[in-house]
């Protein structure tokens, strides 16, 4: 299939539609505007919804209402507009229900600015909403696999009945890249438990997260948290680059990532045995591998753009092995290829 030439946010909403989906709802706001746009065009043509919800708020409940209905919805939107939607993402997990969120990074806290960050890290791996819960994550590292995750995202949230979020930083959103896009699916839901009219054939469906009986509760969330072990044993994804021999290793996604392996390359060039693995889905996160790798290298290298927040999965995963420090950037910059040989060369020489 010949390659496109897009932007990533609308690489997210043609593989959202190709993917199946067909009812988006959203508000706009930088960096993620795109999809929004994308999709006000694209939907109505296709015989879709797209609806500008008047809040935040508004487009994540009425996904809940979509998704109750057993099709795939859609709603995205950037840090603020996410943190609003996190009660409802809260009831999404509550009731069981698969769905995609979309959030394009962009500085914060508060309003922040419209440049890029990873920032949202904690909200999107630990739970922004209230309760015992988990989505799964993906973080895209180039336009091809914005698309390529998209779909992914759709599928394991169908697969495990769960949300999944698209974790993207706002460079992600906005670089223009060739993708090929993947061939549209002809999606037709198998949910038994969708509310979707009885017909007399059935028992009625209830989609709820009410449970006033604490006994109950537990359970259902006992229930869940099985269902989240299986997630974690069978669908944890994370690319190695020039790991097998490395002395350093370098956690980093997104575009963190990109910059990374650059600087790893020239680390090489010095002498430096330096290697990547980047996760892919930020939950799971790849404990395993990193676990794996601190029996065999000096130390742990986070490039974020946050305070350093994905330094704290590292070293969980790596159980105090060895050190593990931050090279970050934040306020919308990212940290340079330069910036990161910096850190690479202080591990190297004993500087922790």
């Amino acid at each position: 299939m010949a390659k496109v030439l897009m932007k990533g946010n609308e690489a997210i909403a043609e593989a959202a539609i190709r993917a199946g989906c067909r009812h988006y709802f959203g508000y706009p706001i930088t960096p993620q505007t795109e999809v929004a746009a994308y999709m006000s065009k694209r939907m109505p043509k296709i015989g879709g919804t797209f609806l500008q919800a008047e809040s935040e708020i508004s487009a994540v409940n009425m996904v809940y209402g979509v998704a109750s209905a057993g099709l795939r919805a859609m709603t995205s939107s950037s840090s603020p507009g996410v943190s609003l939607k996190q009660e409802g993402i809260s009831y999404l997990a509550g009731c069981d229900l698969p769905a995609l969120i979309v959030n394009v990074q962009r500085g914060g806290p508060g309003l922040g600015g419209i440049q890029p960050s990873q920032s949202d890290y904690f909200q999107a791996t630990k739970g922004g909403g209230h309760g015992d819960y988990h989505l799964i994550v993906l973080a895209p590292a180039s336009v091809q696999e914005m698309a390529d995750l998209t779909v992914k995202a759709f599928d394991l949230a169908d697969k495990y009945r769960m949300p999944a979020m698209l974790l993207a930083d706002g460079t992600m959103g906005q670089m223009m890249e060739p993708v090929e896009l993947p061939e549209p699916a002809e999606y037709k839901p198998d949910k038994p438990w969708t509310v979707t009219g009885t017909e007399n054939r059935r028992e009625h469906n209830i989609v709820n997260s009410l449970y006033l009986v604490p006994e109950q509760l537990e359970q259902k969330n006992l229930e869940r948290y099985e269902k989240y072990a299986s997630v974690e044993k069978n669908e944890v994804m994370y690319e190695e680059y020039m790991t097998d021999d490395a002395d350093i290793c370098v956690v980093a996604f997104g575009i963190a990532a990109r910059v990374s392996k650059n600087a790893i390359t020239e680390a090489r060039k010095r002498g430096i045995k330096a290697g990547l693995i980047r996760p892919i889905t930020l939950w799971p996160f790849p404990s395993g591998v990193i676990r794996k790798t601190a029996d065999k290298v000096k130390g742990f290298i986070s490039v974020e753009l946050s305070m350093g927040q994905m330094i704290e999965d590292i070293r969980l995963a790596e159980e105090c092995k060895k050190p593990v420090t931050l090279c970050s950037r934040v306020g919308g910059m990212i940290p340079s290829p330069e910036e990161v040989l910096n850190a690479i060369i202080k591990m190297e020489g004993g500087e922790n």
